[in-house]
């Protein structure tokens, strides 16, 4: 694919957050774009999976366009995400988180926030 090419599927589909990740499970990079599409392209360059990605997400936006659709809400826009949200758990799995930070010498907050950045 060309560069230009490439470009222009990225500024069609910027709207959308577009995740590659590695996986561990299928021993190569992964390619989603929730919530347009989920799991959909893999392979060993997250380069190349990244333009795959863009090229499948264009071509569902084409799709829903042409059937009319709406486009779901976009998930790029980091300024509409306030970075807090809340969170119930059952009481005893409060409590070993807050064990856990104060053994970590870490805020409940902290401690969590770690915990699902690693997930």
């Amino acid at each position: 694919m060309k560069r230009s090419d490439r470009k222009q599927l990225q500024v069609k589909t910027a709207g959308f957050a577009k995740l590659v990740e590695w996986s561990e499970e299928d021993g190569c990079f992964v390619g989603s774009a929730p919530p347009i599409i989920g799991r959909c392209c893999h392979g060993d360059d997250e380069a190349t999976v990244y333009a795959e990605l863009c090229r499948i997400v264009s071509e569902w936006i084409d799709v829903l366009e042409a059937d009319g659709k709406a486009l779901p809400p976009a998930t790029a826009d980091l300024a509409k995400y306030s970075g807090r949200f809340v969170l119930r758990v059952d009481p005893a799995v409060h409590r070993r988180l807050a064990l856990k930070a104060l053994a970590e010498g870490e805020s409940l907050n902290t401690y969590c926030a770690k915990a699902l950045a690693k997930a």
